[in-house]
This record gives structure tokens, C-alpha cells and sequence, in this order.
């Protein structure tokens, strides 16, 4: 199951209490104060890790505390520190503040670390008040409590190149094609109801990551279709490959189409409206004489990359020119 989104509390672990306790030993009546003071709680950390996408080990587990510090004993023992508690999360992770609606870090590399919470101090023990006024003082000081948060998690995929286009455009099909990726393939709409991730891999061991998302449908900005929910994480690609079936079974116009998803993108953030765009139509083993693809590339008065996702037409020529685009803009 792919989940984007969390909700949870955290806490770091309270501090130890000090100790109030006398040295007492045959033959020193008088010993002295020995309480030792109590252990520092442990601190929370968000860390950002490999072999994770998703965030679903925070749908059945909302709240995250560190390790308590432990009290502080006689014979000048300190109490034992609590143990910090690491939250491993997927790269790509926005870590917010909930009752602030702060943004504290964007973990958007591997192994990025970030302290969201202290651990409270240690109380200190009887020994540590001993002044020579006051030789046997008989108070110690609690351990402080550890700070506590609501969090919200978000993530955003990472990848070099976002897919976008209509339901049933080609989109898994073409994933599936140039890497290890096997999204489902059918023939009706909104098949992809999650992003899907391949990995394309090219001579000379050059490589990129490529994000598939559920089609997108005129009205996607507003929550139209399920293309919605999901357009969050091709904000962080370096390129988008608009995806047009050349030849739609609905008989629309796909210089059309390109148009209706344009406009979903610029509605959804400035961001998306401004990613470097790179056209390819599909389904060109149905435009045998490639009339068809000649008048997309003069309706849009651009370039149009013409390849077939099901014959693997033109697909090694995309590939190339995908890496060397990614490449330029990295």
C-alpha cells in the first residue's frame, strides 16, 4: 500500500530525577551527601534512509517517545541516559510541525538527519547542593520533561523525469518498457491508482529514476479523477514527458488533450508550470503514415518525440535523450 501522508505525535524522554542519599559505612558516621544526578532523556531524530517509499509504518503507529533518562542512585551514581529514538523515513519526506504549520526540514537526501525534539535534563542529586554552609542538604531537583510535537509527514517522490498525460495515454506501458518497473496495464481507465518508480538503466552504467502517476483529467486541480492527489510528487523531477496517445479511441484531439493538461498543471503550482517539458506521442503502430504526428507537431508548433510504448519504437531514442536532458539540467 502506498501512503504520502501521517499524522503523529512524538516526545523525547524526560530527564531522570536526582537522588537524595547519605554515605553511610562502618566507622564514618558522618559520610556526606552521595546522591548522584539523573540521566538526560533521549532526543527524537528524523533520519531520511534507503529502501523506503512510503510511509506506511505510520498508519498503525501514531505515537513515537524516546527513551526516558534514569534516576540518579547513591554513591555518587548518574543515572543511565536515555537511548535517542531515530525515525527512519523514505528521502523526499517534509517534516512539519502541526500546531505551528511550520515547515522544520525537507529530508530530500539519503541519510540527512534532523533533531525535532530534546530530551530533558537530568535532576541533580543531593551531592551537587553540598556547599560549606550547607553540608547535608537533603533536596535534589526532578528531571526536566522531554519537548513533544505533532508532526505531519508528507512525501514527495524523488525522480529525474515525471510521466504526466490522460488516463490510458501509455504511460505504465512505456515504464514498463525501458525499466524493472511492472505497474498494471489495461485497457480502461485510471489502471495506475498509485506513482509507480523504474529505474532506467543505459550503457556505460548511466542511469535515471522515472515516476509514473495516475492519469490526469480536466478538473485534476480541483480533486477531479485521482491524477490529484498525486501531482505533489513530480514537483521535485528535474523534466516532465507529457504523454499523448496519438490516436485516442474517444476520437478527441490530442493537441487538445495536451492542452487540458497544461492548464490542470499551471493550476496546480507554478512550479509544475515552469519544469522543462519534453512532448512524446504514442501509439505511433496506429499512425502508419504518421499523419497524425505531423499535425500534432503543427498544432503545438514544437518538437514531438514519436515513439511506440507496445513495438519499443523510438523508445532507446527517447531513453537517450531523456539522460542527456537530465544531465544538462542536473
Amino acid at each position: 500500500m502506498f501512503v504520502d501522508q501521517a499524522q503523529i505525535w512524538i516526545k523525547a524522554g524526560d530527564g531522570g530525577h536526582g537522588c537524595v542519599s547519605f554515605r553511610r559505612e562502618k566507622f564514618i558516621p558522618k559520610g556526606g551527601p552521595d546522591g548522584g544526578d539523573g540521566g538526560d532523556g533521549g532526543d527524537v531524530y528524523f533520519q531520511a534512509v534507503e529502501n523506503l517509499d512510503t510511509l506506511i509504518d505510520f498508519a498503525g503507529k501514531h505515537h513515537w517517545q524516546a527513551q526516558k533518562g534514569q534516576p540518579g542512585s547513591g554513591n555518587n551514581k548518574h543515572g543511565a541516559n536515555g537511548d535517542d529514538l531515530i525515525i527512519k523515513v523514505p528521502p523526499g519526506t517534509l517534516i512539519y510541525d502541526t500546531d505551528l504549520d511550520l515547515l522544520l526540514k525537507d529530508l530530500s537526501e539519503i541519510d540527512v538527519k534532523v533533531r525535532v525534539c530534546r530530551g530533558g535534563r537530568g535532576g541533580r542529586g543531593n551531592k551537587s547542593f553540598a556547599t560549606a554552609i550547607n553540608q547535608t542538604p537533603r533536596n535534589a531537583k526532578p528531571g526536566k520533561p522531554g519537548q513533544q510535537r505533532n508532526m505531519r509527514l508528507e512525501l514527495k517522490l524523488i525522480a529525474d523525469v515525471g510521466l504526466v498525460g490522460m488516463p490510458n495515454a501509455g504511460k505504465s506501458t512505456l515504464i514498463s518498457r525501458c525499466s524493472a518497473a511492472r505497474p498494471k496495464i489495461a485497457d480502461y481507465p485510471f489502471t495506475t491508482i498509485e506513482p509507480v518508480l523504474g529505474i532506467i538503466e543505459l550503457s556505460d552504467f548511466r542511469r535515471f529514476v522515472m515516476a509514473d502517476i495516475p492519469g490526469l483529467i480536466e478538473g485534476a486541480h480541483a480533486g477531479a479523477g485521482l491524477g490529484h492527489d498525486f501531482l505533489k510528487h513530480i514537483e521535485r523531477t528535474t523534466v516532465l514527458v507529457h504523454i499523448l496517445d496519438i490516436m485516442p479511441t474517444d476520437g478527441s484531439d490530442p493537441a487538445e488533450n495536451y492542452r487540458a493538461i497544461r492548464n490542470e498543471l499551471e493550476q496546480h503550482s507554478n512550479i509544475l508550470a515552469q519544469k522543462q517539458e519534453i512532448i512524446v506521442a504514442n501509439k505511433t503502430d496506429l499512425d502508419s503514415d504518421g499523419e497524425a504526428v505531423e499535425e500534432l507537431r503543427k498544432k503545438l508548433n514544437t518538437e514531438v518525440h514519436a515513439i511506440s510504448a507496445v513495438t519499443g519504437s523510438g523508445m532507446k531514442e527517447l531513453s537517450e535523450f531523456l539522460w542527456q536532458k537530465v544531465k544538462e539540467l542536473r
